[in-house]
């Protein structure tokens, strides 16, 4: 077996289960997948602990033919790139160096682009379809599902809409077609130099949608924000964890001196955040997505531009604006609690605010039993069991995870 060939390792790997979401390669571990945020141990092809050597010559087979990735490797000891196995599927792919040796993570990305149907989330955001101007922010932790609700919102829009949408990407992720739309995907790296450069020249290429992967800098923010204020629907993504720290993180780009401006512009040009936590499943179907959503409206708006004070804050604005579609992550794990969609210990580890989370149910009488038969302790550790394997997978697979 050549480890220059790590296409049948892959597919191997994908075999374990359809519900794989990474490929992680390190030196003295085995291969492992990670099926619903926990990692398994595999042995694609008899590999077990990887040694230095493997890890070279799998990150070298990832990076044949990317000469670009291959410098920025060199130069950076890091390399973001994308990874394609025909007919299948591809990758988002992340190679570091650590501790002299090479570690590769690499991303499921479906050839099919998900739809927000297919991804279970509220059907108000399919208001974001709508809107002609302003910014909308998709926010949460590594793995929470940004990309895949972006990748659907653009779906839509290019079903619906005669537009043109230019996306910037590193690495392009879900691949989309010209259908009513016309869209153009650049590439951070390949494209283009970097996310600001690309957001500059694209206010000069007549989009109506533009898609940034993720904004990282100042610099890109404040051309988001000019984009923004001059017509255009920008799309973004931040790792924040809720719709008020993201408000906080955009303002804490800006020196000090420039936050009443910075709250002014950012209150009247966005018109969404929307923050997402993916929650396992009560029955061990995947995961489930709870979703908080703030939206821009006089009072929101208000909050932003003053800032948030006792009784004023985002969390009561979006906690009082279910009318408007608005909704918090509390709320939102408290039905998945009363609905039996993920266990209590879950729904508490995943809350903003265990304590209130505890306190609303136990006034339902509908979990009273529930709670009572809870551990005294709020969180509860439970042992990791192996996924089961997918039926048809052959023998060999059916033996390769432990």
């Amino acid at each position: 077996m050549s480890l220059l060939d790590v296409a049948p390792i892959i597919e191997q790997m994908l075999l374990v289960s359809d519900n794989v979401s990474d490929l992680n390669f390190s030196t003295a571990q085995k291969p492992q997948v990670e099926i619903s945020g926990t990692l398994y141990s595999v042995a694609p092809l008899g590999l077990g602990r990887l040694t230095p050597f493997q890890t070279e010559m799998i990150t070298m087979a990832i990076l044949r033919g990317n000469p670009e990735a291959a410098a920025q490797l060199a130069r950076h000891g890091t390399a973001d790139l994308s990874y394609s196995l025909p007919a299948r599927c591809r990758f988002r792919v992340n190679i570091f160096q650590q501790r002299g040796s090479y570690s590769i993570v690499m991303r499921v990305i479906p050839f099919e682009t998900p739809t927000l149907d297919s991804l279970n989330l509220p059907t108000q955001l399919a208001d974001l379809c709508e809107l002609r101007n302003g910014i909308v922010l998709v926010t949460g932790p590594t793995g929470s599902g940004k990309s895949s609700t972006l990748a659907a919102v653009i779906d839509r829009i290019n079903e619906t809409k005669a537009y043109h949408i230019v996306t910037i990407e590193d690495p392009i992720e879900f691949l989309h077609p010209h259908k009513k739309s016309t869209i153009n995907q650049r590439e951070v790296g390949s494209d283009t130099k970097n996310f600001s450069s690309a957001l500059r020249a694209a206010l000069r290429q007549a989009p109506k949608v533009i898609l940034v992967g993720e904004m990282r800098d100042l610099e890109t923010a404040e051309i988001a924000l000019e984009a923004a204020e001059t017509g255009h629907l920008v799309l973004s993504t931040l790792h924040t964890i809720d719709a008020a720290k993201t408000v906080d993180r955009i303002i804490g780009m800006y020196p000090k001196n420039e936050e009443k401006a910075i709250r002014t512009r950012l209150a009247q040009t966005f018109r969404y955040i929307v923050s997402q936590r993916l929650i396992p499943h009560a029955e061990g179907k995947g995961r489930v997505a709870a979703v908080e959503i703030l939206k821009s409206n006089q009072r929101t708006r208000e909050y932003i531009e003053k800032g948030e004070e006792n009784g004023k804050t985002l969390l009561d604005a979006m906690r009082d604006g279910e009318i408007d579609g608005m909704q918090d992550f509390d709320t939102v794990i408290l039905r998945m609690i009363e609905n039996k969609t993920i266990t209590l210990d879950d729904g508490l580890s995943f809350a903003t605010n265990q304590n209130n989370l505890l306190l609303q149910l136990r006034g339902l009488a509908s979990t009273e039993d529930f709670i009572n038969a809870a551990p005294k302790s709020k969180i509860q550790t439970k042992p990791v069991a192996a996924p089961p394997p997918t039926p048809n997978s052959a023998n060999s697979v059916l033996n390769m995870i432990e």
